[in-house]
């Protein structure tokens, strides 16, 4: 089957040359099911993962439905953090140049006078909630004549206790209006707020199988608590480290890992609300360049982060649920590449983190650890029959030529 391009899917022909420069000539399937409903002027209810391609999937329509000559601002989108603001206009800001379009980016830790100035310009606004209501109290930005409004990470704004601001912004936006809602989970509250937000909303829901194909070497470490930073500088000095991202749980313990790698002569840099806008991007910049053995993050700091080419995910502190392991994990492995994600495993963790595995369909990783999980019977319980979505595993045997290779559906 021959695969649609982006000018198949209706978007302009100078989005889709402009993309097709940037050598983006085919969508991903979330892109190819979702730009065709929005260009057709529908409210859209996605619910995908991290690395499936969600941002062009509501980027992409975004400038094809503001027109150059529109009253600013004409489309409002709405993110959780810093970093995704930035990701999301650094994404689109190219794809709106080529339609004469311009692009604010709204967020906080930075100088207000000039972002107010470059936001009552602006065609697109892209903003976290906290810096936009400043701005719109300053009287330098007004919602009046939104024609598209997107939200981002939908579910995450609600975990950072964004609901009262974003109702209120919500509230100054015309009701006639056309709404892209894109959230991890269409369940709960977040289901709740998209059903309250959107009208007659078309949904497409898309997992990491549908995505970009990913290609995930799943390790799960029995250790210590006293040997846990052995056991990560060993896994940040090996032949296959190359560009990795540790997950812990709290600011304060990502402050507290960075300071003790240090001692033990490994540079690493800290990801999380507290931090500057400037710290935030220097040390992303580091990153990038392979100056820092590690970025250390909080799972809120990381839902920003969009580095090409991470190869190793750690999770030093365990994850909390089944989402949470899909999530970070799934910053590796990305668009085709392979990775690897660990997961340390304190003996009292074993029981919820096998758990975990046995329900992403990681029985044999899990295994190899020695711990002992639950029951697989009670796992299948637990489960209640839930259908997720896939993360291929495997990794490279030419460096562990004496591991066998395991593909593993995360369900």
């Amino acid at each position: 089957m021959n695969k649609k391009s982006f000018a198949d899917l209706g978007v302009s022909p100078v989005v889709a040359r402009t993309l097709m420069e940037r050598g983006l000539q085919f969508p991903f399937p979330v892109q190819a099911s979702v730009i065709p409903d929005a260009l057709a002027g529908r409210d859209v209810l996605v619910k995908s993962p991290t690395g499936s391609g969600k941002t062009l999937a509501l980027g992409v329509p975004l400038v094809d439905l503001i027109d150059a000559s529109d009253a600013r601002a004409a489309a409002l989108v709405l993110a959780p953090t810093r970093e995704l603001v930035s990701q999301i206009v650094e994404a689109i800001r190219p794809l709106a140049e080529a339609r004469a379009l311009s692009v604010a980016a709204v967020y906080g830790g930075v100088g207000l006078e000039k972002q107010a100035k470059l936001a009552r310009k602006a065609h697109i606004l892209v903003a976290t909630p906290g810096r936009l209501e400043d701005l719109i109290g300053r009287g330098a930005v007004r919602l009046d004549r939104v024609r598209v409004l997107a939200l981002d990470e939908a579910d995450r704004m609600l975990d950072m206790g964004f609901r009262p601001p974003v109702d209120r912004i919500v509230a100054q936006v015309p009701r006639e209006r056309q709404t892209l809602f894109l959230s991890a989970t269409l369940e709960g509250e977040a289901g709740r707020i998209a059903a309250q937000y959107t009208r007659d909303a078309r949904r497409h829901e898309h997992s990491p199988e549908d995505a970009a194909k990913t290609d995930i070497e799943h390790r799960f470490l029995a250790v210590a608590h006293e040997d846990k930073i052995d056991s990560l500088v060993r896994a940040l000095s090996g032949d296959d480290a190359g560009r990795t991202l540790v997950f812990v749980r709290t600011k304060r313990g990502a402050d507290r890992l960075v300071k003790r790698l240090a001692k033990r002569g490994v540079e690493s840099a800290a990801m999380h609300g507290d931090k500057s806008q400037g710290q935030r991007e220097k040390a992303l910049r580091r990153f990038h360049d392979g100056r820092l053995a590690a970025l250390v993050a909080t799972d809120v700091a990381a839902r920003g982060i969009d580095v090409a080419d991470v190869t190793q995910v750690i999770n030093f502190d365990a994850p909390e649920d089944r989402e949470t392991y899909v999530h970070r994990i799934g910053r590796t492995g990305r668009a085709g590449r392979t990775g690897v994600g660990v997961t340390f495993v304190m003996q009292d963790q074993a029981r919820d983190i096998g758990k975990i595995a046995h329900q992403l369909r990681l029985h044999d990783q899990f295994a190899d650890s020695g711990l002992s999980g639950p029951p697989l019977g009670a796992v299948r319980q637990a489960a209640g029959g839930a259908r997720g979505a896939a993360i291929s595993s495997g990794h490279d045997e030419r460096r562990h030529p004496t591991r066998r290779r395991r593909r593993a559906q995360v369900r």
